[in-house]
Parts: C-alpha cells; structure tokens; sequence
C-alpha cells in the first residue's frame, strides 16, 4: 500500500463527525507549533518582552482567523460562523484565566525566564484534557439530549452570578485546598534549579537521595488544575453554540495558544479588563437562553449569535479601558 493509498483511508474513516485524517493533521500542525516555539523561538530561558508577546499572539489570532475561513468554506457558513464564536467566548473567558496564572507563578516565586516554559507544558495538558472533557461532553449530549438544557441552565446561573456577586478579595492563593492539598502530598522544595521540574535531594529524615518537586512543577499542577475548573464554564458555552466536536475543539486550542501567547503582555495591565466580567455575564446569559428559545420557539441564525457576542464582548472592552484609564496614566 501505497502512502498516497493510506492517507486516502485515514481521510475516508470517521472519528467524532469528521475524518481521522483531518483530526490527525490538526494535531500534526499544533504539535509542530508548539516544537518550533520552545525548540527554536524560546530554545533559551529568556524574558519575553511585551512587544514579542503580542507579536506571538497576533500569528496564533492571524492563524486561527486562517483556519477559521478554510472552515467556512470546507464546512459550511453555519460552522464557520459557530467556529468564530466559540473562539471569541473562549479566548474571553480565559482572561480570568491569566489573571489566575500570574497569580500561581508569583506565588510560587518562578522568575519571568521560566514562566515560559511552565506555560508551554501547560498547554500540553490542555490538549489532552480539553479533549478528554469535549469528548466526555459529545457522548453525553448525543445519549441523553436533555444534557444540553442541563449546560445551558448553568450557563444562566453562571452568568447571574457573575453579574451579581462580587469578587471576594479577601481570599489568599496559600489557603485554596489545592495548594494545600498538594503541599501535603507532594515532596517539593522552595529552591529554584533552573528550568528543571524535578530535582534530586538528600530525604529530610532519611538523609536518601529522593525525587523534590520544584516550584516550577507546582506551579503547572496548579495551572492545569485551575484549568480544568475554568473548563467547566467555556466547554458547555461552546456547546450551547454548536455540537459540533471538530469546531469545539479547534475553536478552544487555537484560543488557548493565542491567550497563553499574550501573557506577558496582559498579565501586568489585567486590571484594566475587570469590568470584562459583566460583558462575559450577559454573553452567557444569552448562550444559555438561546438553547431554551431555540427548543421552545425556534432556531436563532448562527450569524445573529455572532453578532451579539461580538458586540457585547467589544463592548465591554472598550467599557474596561474607559473605566480603567486612570489607572493606565
């Protein structure tokens, strides 16, 4: 058989609404990404400045946006439109997400050099569990329809909340249960050796030469952890979007790589997008409701979604940087 004859076949069998081929190759193309970024652009642990970290993002957004079209035309105008929309509800949840991030790795104290790299690994264990919980999330919704009322009900309490209750800032990174569920069970220390998550060190009561944990590696547990969680909301968003597991899952990748990018340019200024929560409430608010009228009433075009996430989702960043300004000078 011939490579040609081969990649016929992988094309022609169906995994999840759509060839193995093309789910292959996807992963192909992130795979080699994510090699020629920490192979050749961050070989050395260095500082990424704001200007390169924008740079980044701007090729993973430009990239997406190419991958999006090719979507469009390939699969139709309603996926490539339900492509676009999860990819901005996604990349706009995730600005919680960064603020969480620089959180962990202050707390853990790693040096702006290695953050990098326990972003990149981060992303590693992003590929895997976003796709373990998509695809969780396909078998659940095509077994038991009703599920897909169940996600839009906790899209509208999440939304309510979020518009509703404030945040509580009185709650301290060294009290969550995961630190100090990890801290108790993982044998780590407080020293930083490089970019090594692992170190070997002399036992503190056996005087054994054992296996410690940097903060580096406790830092990514807690990332991929914290991920995890924030998953629970962006995941059942994209399905009251589309059913989709193609677009759901490339929509989510390709906005993960390009928000990871932009860290070191918006984790100093994240501040300034704190009134993005309330834009990010009624886009919610309007997903989950639009599950419900379209199984009640009737079907809301793909292009109207569009719209109205856009609009709101821009909205509340040029609502952000007006109410923060003061804050920029």
């Amino acid at each position: 058989m011939s490579l040609f004859d081969f990649a016929h076949q992988l094309f022609d069998l169906q995994f999840m609404g759509e060839s193995l081929g093309l789910w292959l190759l996807f992963l192909i193309v992130i795979i080699a990404l994510m090699i020629f970024d920490l192979g050749f652009l961050n070989r050395k642990d260095e500082v990424i400045d704001s200007k390169t970290s924008l740079g980044y993002s701007a090729f993973y957004m430009v990239l997406a946006s190419i991958f999006g079209a090719w979507l469009w035309y390939n699969m139709g105008e309603d996926h490539g439109m339900d492509y676009f929309t999860a990819y901005m509800i996604e990349l706009s949840l995730s600005l919680d997400n960064l603020f969480v991030m620089s959180v962990i790795l202050t707390f853990f104290h790693v040096p702006r050099k290695y953050q990098h790299r326990v972003l990149f690994w981060g992303i590693v264990g992003v590929l895997v569990m976003r796709g373990a919980m998509i695809a969780a999330g396909v078998v659940i919704v095509q077994s038991f329809s009703w599920a897909l009322y169940i996600f839009a009900a906790f899209l509208l309490v999440t939304g309510i909340k979020m518009l509703f209750i404030k945040d509580d800032d009185d709650d301290n990174i060294e009290d969550s249960f995961l630190i100090r569920f990890f801290q108790k069970h993982l044998r780590f220390t407080k020293e930083i050796d490089g970019h090594k998550f692992f170190v070997r060190l002399p036992d503190h009561t056996t005087g054994k030469i054992v296996t410690f944990a940097t903060p580096l590696f406790m830092a990514l547990i807690c990332i991929e952890f914290m991920d995890v969680l924030f998953a629970l909301d962006s995941v059942p968003a994209v399905f009251a979007i589309t059913n989709e597991p193609f677009v759901i899952y490339t929509s989510n990748i390709f906005a993960i790589l390009g928000l990871r990018s932009m860290y070191f340019a918006v984790a100093a200024m994240i501040e300034r997008f704190k009134y993005m929560k309330y834009a990010l409430a009624i886009v919610l608010i309007f997903i989950g409701g639009k599950v419900f009228y379209t199984g009640m009433i009737g079907h809301i075009s793909p292009a109207i979604s569009l719209g109205i996430t856009l609009s709101v989702l821009i909205g509340g960043v040029l609502f952000s940087l007006s109410k923060t300004k003061d804050q920029a000078r």
